[in-house]
C-alpha cells in the first residue's frame, strides 16, 4: 500500500472520528488503562448496550486493581451473572491478583508483558496500550477485522491463522503512530456503525472511495465464514443372511 494511500486511509478514518465517533461511552469517561482493560474484555463477544449497565456497576464494586484482587471469585461472578463467557470474568480476577503481587497493581506498558496475562490477547493489549497509555499499537478486534477484509478484499475465514496474519500487517501498517488512540477508536466504531456485519451502510463510510468490495459490489462476500464442519462418511458393510 503506498505511502499516500496510508497517509488519505488515516486521514479518512480519524475526520469521521471527530465528527461522528462514540466519545461518551462509559469507559472513556475518565479514560484510563483499567477501564479500557475491564471494557474490552466485557466486550468480547457481547455488544455494548448489554456490557454498559454491567460495566457501571462492576466498577462501582471494583474502582481499581487493588480492589479486584482482593475480592472473593464468588463476588466477581456474581456481578458478572448474565454477561456469559464466565472464563471472562475468572481471568479479570486471576490478572488482577497477579497485578497486585507481581506489578504493584498497575498494567504493563509493553506488548510482551500483557499478553502473558490471563485473558489478555494481543488486540486487547493493544486496545490498552493505545486507549490506556496513548502508546502506538494496532489493534484487530471483531469490528476492524469487518473493515479491513471488505476494504482489502482479504480471502478466507478470519480465524485462520494465515488470514489474521495479512489483517495484522494491514492494521500495523495503517495505525498512526502519534495518534493510535483516536484512529484505534474510530475503527472500532465504523465496524460497529457504519460497516456492520449485516446492512452496512457504504453511504455513510468514509473510506467507500477506496474500497474494494465496495468497488466490486462484493461486500456480502466479506469477510469470509467460518468453515462448516465436514459431516463424515462412513461406509458399513452388512450380511444379509435370509432363510427360504
Amino acid at each position: 500500500m503506498a505511502e499516500n494511500n496510508i497517509l488519505w486511509f488515516q486521514q479518512q478514518i480519524l475526520n469521521w472520528y471527530q465528527q461522528k465517533g462514540r466519545k461518551n461511552l462509559p469507559w472513556q469517561m475518565p479514560l484510563d488503562p483499567y477501564r479500557v482493560w475491564i471494557s474490552e474484555i466485557m466486550l468480547q463477544q457481547t455488544q455494548v448496550e448489554t456490557v454498559i449497565p454491567y460495566f457501571e456497576k462492576f466498577l462501582r464494586q471494583f474502582p481499581d486493581i487493588q480492589t479486584l484482587s482482593k475480592a472473593e471469585l464468588d463476588q466477581v461472578l456474581h456481578l458478572w451473572s448474565g454477561l456469559g463467557y464466565y472464563a471472562r470474568a475468572r481471568n479479570l480476577h486471576k490478572t488482577a491478583n497477579i497485578l497486585a503481587t507481581q506489578h504493584r497493581a498497575q498494567l504493563p506498558q509493553t506488548l510482551d508483558e500483557l499478553v502473558q496475562l490471563p485473558g489478555i490477547g494481543r488486540s486487547t493489549a493493544g486496545a490498552i496500550l493505545s486507549l490506556g497509555f496513548n502508546h502506538s499499537a494496532a489493534i484487530l478486534d471483531g469490528n476492524v477485522k469487518r473493515v479491513l477484509c471488505r476494504y482489502f478484499c482479504i480471502e478466507g475465514w478470519p480465524g485462520k491463522t494465515s488470514v489474521q496474519k495479512q489483517l495484522w500487517q494491514q492494521a500495523e501498517k495503517l495505525t498512526p503512530c502519534n495518534r493510535a488512540k483516536p484512529f484505534n477508536q474510530a475503527m472500532m466504531d465504523i465496524g460497529a456503525l457504519v460497516c456492520k456485519r449485516s446492512k452496512p451502510n457504504c453511504g455513510e463510510c468514509p473510506l467507500s472511495k477506496n474500497c474494494l468490495s465496495f468497488k466490486h459490489n462484493c461486500i456480502h462476500l466479506y469477510p469470509t465464514k467460518k468453515p462448516g464442519k465436514k459431516i463424515p462418511i462412513k461406509k458399513t458393510v452388512f450380511l444379509l443372511i435370509q432363510n427360504e
